[in-house]
């Protein structure tokens, strides 16, 4: 019994340290990014970086209407958002206020786009993001990176 409870501790230890918490907060970075990167991707001609598509023009002049912006402003700014949060993300730099932009971008869609969508979707990635807003990126991140750096610095 003694043994099956010290087993418990140090997996409980292993589990708690900052390395574990580290790769499952690059976890949610990625998974994260992942879902905006990819929507990014979609509404940018194929084969160009930024160009954005017809279609995508389309979207959310119709489509998304309900989004409180010109088409043309809103359909530039999520692009924008869309590649550069994720990247941030990935990177782990500006974690916080990465995870931050997502999620307004989360809510901006589930109040004014796709309204019906919580349960199936938007509440996950809102807790990708606030796990992250919360706890930052990590010990895996060039936050921590930088941090550490500062802090030799000072």
């Amino acid at each position: 019994m003694r043994g099956t409870a010290n087993l418990n501790e140090r997996i409980n230890a292993a589990l708690a340290s900052r390395w574990a918490e580290g790769l499952v907060l690059l976890l949610s970075r990625v998974a994260l990014a992942g879902v905006f990167w990819r929507a990014g991707r979609s509404k940018v001609e194929e084969g160009t970086l930024f160009q954005i598509s017809d279609a995508t023009l389309y979207l959310f002049e119709y489509e998304y209407a309900g989004v409180p912006l010109p088409p043309d402003i809103a359909a530039q700014l999520a692009t924008l958002a869309e590649h550069g949060l994720p990247a941030l993300l990935v990177l782990g730099l500006l974690t916080r206020l990465s995870a931050a932009g997502l999620l307004a971008m989360t809510l901006v869609i589930q109040i004014f786009v796709y309204p019906d969508a919580w349960w199936s979707t938007h509440i996950l990635w809102s807790a990708l993001a606030a796990i992250l807003i919360v706890r930052g990126g990590g010990v895996l991140s060039a936050d921590a990176l930088l941090g550490r750096w500062r802090h030799r610095g000072a």
